[in-house]
This record gives C-alpha cells, sequence and structure tokens, in this order.
C-alpha cells in the first residue's frame, strides 16, 4: 500500500499487516497520553486513544489503532510491573472480560475511517502457580490487561468470541476493509 504510515511502535501490528500481505512504508510511533479520563468507557477510550494516534502522525495515509481490555466499566492498565500484570491476571481470573480495538485511517479528510471491534475473552480460573509461572515468562510487559492471548497466556484461554487478531492488536478483517475501502 503505497505511502502508508503506521502509528504504532507494535511489533505485533506489523506481524498481523504482513499477514494481510501489507507492509506500511513507514512505522512511527506516536506520542500520545493514553491515561484514561475520569468514567471513560472502554470502548469510547479505545476510539480515542487510536483517533489521536493516527492524529499524531503527520503523513497523507495513516493507520493507527488501539486495544483495550475491560471488566466492566474497568479499563485495565498495559501493564509495566510485575504487581501490575498480578492485579490483572486475579481479575481475569475465572471470568469473562471484553477486548476493544479501535482502528482509525486517517486520509487527510476532516473525517478520518474507523472501525471498533469487540471480541468476548473468558479465563480459566488461574492458580497462584499458573499467575507465577506467567509472571516469570515476561510476556505481560507493556500488555492491555497484562497479557498476550498469542503468546503463554493462551493456555488460559476457555473462550473467545469475537476477532482473534483484534485481541492480540489488529482486527484483520475490519482493517482490510478499511484499507480497501479507504484508497
Amino acid at each position: 500500500m503505497h505511502g502508508l504510515v503506521l502509528a504504532s511502535a507494535s511489533p505485533r501490528r506489523r506481524e498481523l499487516l504482513a499477514q494481510i500481505g501489507i507492509t506500511p512504508d513507514r512505522i512511527v510511533a506516536p506520542d500520545v497520553d493514553e491515561t484514561p479520563r475520569r468514567l471513560e468507557l472502554p470502548r469510547d477510550y479505545a476510539r480515542r486513544i487510536a483517533l489521536a494516534k493516527a492524529a499524531a502522525v503527520s503523513a497523507p495515509l495513516v493507520l493507527a489503532a488501539d486495544t483495550v481490555v475491560a471488566v466492566g466499566r474497568r479499563i485495565l492498565p498495559k501493564t509495566e510491573t510485575e504487581a501490575e500484570a498480578r492485579a490483572c491476571l486475579d481479575i481475569l481470573s475465572g471470568r469473562r472480560h471484553r477486548v476493544y480495538t479501535a482502528v482509525v485511517l486517517a486520509d487527510g479528510s476532516l473525517h478520518p475511517k474507523e472501525r471498533l471491534v469487540e471480541s468476548v475473552v473468558t479465563f480459566t480460573r488461574l492458580t497462584a502457580a499458573d499467575i507465577d509461572g506467567y509472571i516469570a515468562c515476561g510476556e505481560w510487559r507493556g500488555k492491555a490487561g497484562g497479557y498476550a492471548i498469542q503468546g503463554e497466556a493462551a493456555r488460559f484461554i476457555r473462550f473467545i468470541s469475537g476477532s482473534y487478531s483484534g485481541v492480540v492488536g489488529l482486527p484483520l478483517f475490519e482493517t482490510a476493509q478499511l484499507l480497501r475501502d479507504g484508497t
């Protein structure tokens, strides 16, 4: 796709795009404050951050995304510490949660094209040993909700409804539609 800039530092998003035959011309990690607003709903937060990422990159064609893990109205953090990851895993243990991924294609027009994909994921009940083992592997760092479904956390997933690639970080069907219709 000529002139496409991916507004993301995520190697997973690059890999997912490659899976559908798309290689961005450039990759730019936008500097966006990702602090949730008071009482902001998870789906609204995902949309706002994806739009902000797209707006932060100056290029004719920008693809941006944001993935949010939520339990009810509660937005779980992108975990940076073991304590955060443990807290997230404790919350997710034995529960159903939602993963929202917003995708934005900005083409210089006043109205970027966007899609919001909602997936439902259910974790099995985690033992202390499960959590300790997952923390030890380290893949929780920087992950929304403290887990990576495409990694070792796959063994904890009892059920998923929606977009697997959306839970990873970029819903491929919706992204392909945006790119097809938006260029």
